[in-house]
């Protein structure tokens, strides 16, 4: 379980609970009209606009609790709060196969476009060695936090900050192996010297590098995506292209949270999965 609500949606908008503190944040795929009325719309704690308006008194950062471990959050000049809740059941996911695969020796995990950590945390818990790349300093930095709020400090997680490609490629020379992989690679980007990602050209060559990285026997790989304009299906297909030939599974859905006021579903992002 997580401490987040989805509370309503509407005319582009989420009303949603962070801990104690409620967020109106906008949403472009929010087509439908809010079901609540607007004082409760008014009682957000902070709003969205261009920059955050805040309407009562929000701290620099605040603790999250989710599926058994804390989070710091904060509110980010991008709308984002340093932690996506549509992902709890990956988190619970990772740290069941971990746990059922650590008779068979050490787990190696990579986690790429790793940001705060959550993923991290997670995998790192249920006894996996981990490393966590991103190309940004203060993501990297927000995670060291989350790992000492959770007492993880001397867990066995390699902190890497670089471009993606570039230290995949790397890996593929030194011949390190991975028994599971996890990414969330954005739209648009660049690495810490300014070398660009897109996407739609930088994705399926990055999955056939990953490839070359996977152990004999992989765990799995998975895979998150957001505002891409591609379906669930065709990310599923593109990674069926490259890992077919292991055998296992591939899956895919959306990435969805469930409101509170209207029961409604709304899709965040899209996720596609191989597994052993």
């Amino acid at each position: 379980m997580i401490d987040y609500e989805l509370i309503d949606s509407g005319n582009g908008r989420r009303l949603e609970r962070f801990g104690k503190y409620i967020l109106d944040r906008p949403d472009p795929e929010v087509l439908w009209s809010k079901s609540l009325p607007p004082e409760k719309w008014k009682s957000a704690d902070a709003k969205f606009e261009r920059n955050w308006i805040y309407h009562g008194h929000v701290p620099a950062n605040w603790q999250i609790d989710a599926n058994g471990l804390k989070f710091w959050l904060k509110l980010t000049p991008f709308k984002h709060t340093g932690i996506f809740p549509e992902q709890d059941w990956e988190w619970e996911y990772t740290t069941n196969t971990i746990k059922s695969a650590k008779g068979n020796g050490e787990i190696n995990i990579l986690n790429l476009f790793a940001y705060t950590g959550a993923a991290t945390m997670f995998a790192a818990k249920a006894g996996a060695k981990v490393t966590h790349v991103d190309a940004s300093r203060p993501a990297i930095t927000w995670a060291n936090e989350n790992r000492d709020l959770n007492g993880l400090t001397s867990a066995p997680i390699r902190w890497i900050i670089d471009d993606v490609p570039t230290f995949v490629n790397r890996e593929i020379k030194r011949g390190v192996k991975y028994d599971a992989i996890i990414m969330d690679p954005p739209v648009y980007g660049h690495g810490p010297t300014g070398k660009p990602w897109d996407f739609t050209k930088d994705f399926p060559r990055l999955l056939n590098s990953i490839h070359q990285v996977l152990s004999e026997k992989p765990l799995f790989i998975l895979i998150n995506a957001y505002a891409i304009s591609t379906s669930p299906t065709t990310l599923a297909n593109t990674l069926s292209d490259q890992f077919r030939n292991l055998g296992g599974k591939i899956d895919s859905g959306e990435l969805t949270l469930k409101e509170k006021s209207a029961g409604r579903i709304l899709s965040t992002g899209i996720w596609a999965r191989w597994q052993s």
